[in-house]
C-alpha cells in the first residue's frame, strides 16, 4: 500500500472527528473526480445526502407544483409517489426535445428576469434553516404569506425571522413565519422597530405572579416562550393551561411569536390529553381577559379542557356558558 493510502486511511478510521456527514462525503467526491473538486461539486454532493432537503422539495412537489400540473391543469397523474405525463406515449422523440427546449426557454427567460432572489430565502445571508422546520413554518401557514393571504402557487413564501437573527432571534419554530417573498422584503427594509427592547422584553417576570414563579415539576411541557401545566383545580381531568413565559396580563397582548408558541403547546397538550384517556371527545378552549371577564390570576393563560359524553347533561352552546342564560339557544 502507498504512503498516501495508510496516511489518508488512517485519519479516516481513527483521526476523523465527525460532528456532520461533510468529511467522509468531501473526501468521496474528491477521490472520486481524480483528486480535484470545485467548491460547487462538493456541496453538491453534501446536499445529495440531506434528507431535509429532499423532504422539503417533496412537500414542494405534492403540496405545490404537482397540485397545480394534475389536478388544476390535469396534465400529470400521480399514483402513489409517482407522478405521470398524459399522453407521454402519444410524444415522438423530436416532440419530447421540443418540449424540452420550450421548459429550457421559460426557465431562463424567468432567470433572466428574477435573478437569484428566487433563492433569496435560502441564502446564506438569512441564515440556514433545515427543509424539515422550514416545512413546518409553511404546512402551519397552510403555503399562505401570513401577511397578505396569497398562495404559494401565486408568489414564492420564503421563511421569515420575525425577530431577526441580529437583534437576538432564534431558529424556534415559534419566531418563524410564513411571508411571500415582496413583503419579506418590505419588511427588511421599512421595519424601523427596535427589536433590541422587544426580545428583552421576553425576560420580564413579576416575583409575586403565581405563574412566574412555578416550580419545575408543575410543567409537563415547554418550549422557548410558553409553558403547560396541568389546572389545580381542574373542571375536568386533564384539565391544562398553557401559559407564556412573559408576564403578560392578556392573549390581546401577546406577541405574535408567543402567539405561535402557545398554540404550539395547545395542538401538543391536546394530543398528549387524547393518548391518555380515550373517553376524550372533544375540549373546550378559551381564556379570561380581565377582571370583568372572570380572570383572578393577571397572567395570561389559556384554557384547554376535555370534554366527554355525558359530562354534563346538554352540552350546547359550550363558552357560551360564561354567561349561563344565554348558553343554550
Amino acid at each position: 500500500m502507498s504512503a498516501a493510502f495508510d496516511r489518508l486511511s488512517r485519519y479516516i478510521e481513527s483521526e476523523m472527528r465527525m460532528s456532520h456527514i461533510y468529511q467522509p462525503v468531501m473526501l468521496m467526491e474528491l477521490l472520486r473526480q481524480g483528486g480535484s473538486a470545485k467548491t460547487n461539486a462538493i456541496a453538491k454532493a453534501i446536499l445529495d445526502r440531506d434528507p431535509s432537503q429532499i423532504e422539503y422539495y417533496e412537500e414542494i412537489v405534492k403540496n405545490m407544483v404537482g397540485r397545480v400540473l394534475t389536478k388544476n391543469r390535469g396534465l400529470t397523474q400521480r399514483e402513489g409517489e409517482t407522478y405521470r405525463l398524459i399522453d407521454f406515449d402519444h410524444l415522438s422523440a423530436e416532440e419530447i426535445a421540443a418540449l424540452g427546449e420550450l421548459c429550457q426557454r421559460r426557465l431562463d427567460e424567468f432567470l433572466a428576469k428574477r435573478g437569484d432572489a428566487i433563492w433569496s430565502h435560502r441564502a446564506k445571508s438569512s441564515g440556514y434553516i433545515s427543509g424539515t422546520l422550514r416545512y413546518e413554518v409553511l404546512k402551519r401557514a397552510k403555503f399562505r404569506c401570513e401577511l397578505c393571504g396569497v398562495s404559494a402557487e401565486e408568489r414564492a413564501i420564503e421563511v421569515d425571522h420575525i425577530v431577526p437573527r441580529n437583534h437576538g432571534g432564534t431558529d424556534d419554530l415559534s419566531n418563524l413565519q410564513a411571508l411571500c417573498y415582496s413583503h419579506n422584503a418590505m419588511k427588511r427594509d421599512t421595519d424601523a422597530t427596535d427589536f433590541r427592547s422587544i426580545a428583552a422584553s421576553y425576560n420580564e417576570r413579576d416575583p409575586g405572579c403565581l405563574f412566574c414563579t412555578l416550580p419545575t415539576e408543575r410543567i409537563i411541557e415547554e418550549n422557548e416562550l410558553a409553558l403547560a401545566m396541568w389546572d389545580a383545580h381542574p373542571v375536568t381531568a386533564w384539565h391544562a393551561l398553557i401559559i407564556p413565559k412573559r408576564h403578560v396580563g392578556t392573549y390581546f397582548e401577546l406577541y405574535q411569536p408567543e402567539l405561535n408558541a402557545c398554540h404550539q403547546l395547545i395542538a401538543s397538550t391536546r394530543k398528549r390529553v387524547l393518548d391518555a384517556d380515550k373517553t376524550v371527545e372533544g375540549f373546550n378552549v378559551g381564556m379570561n381577559c380581565g377582571e370583568t371577564a372572570g380572570q383572578t390570576v393577571m397572567h395570561c393563560h389559556i384554557h384547554l379542557i376535555p370534554r366527554r359524553k355525558g359530562d354534563i347533561d346538554n352540552p350546547r352552546g359550550g363558552v357560551r356558558g360564561v354567561i349561563p342564560d344565554k348558553r343554550v339557544y
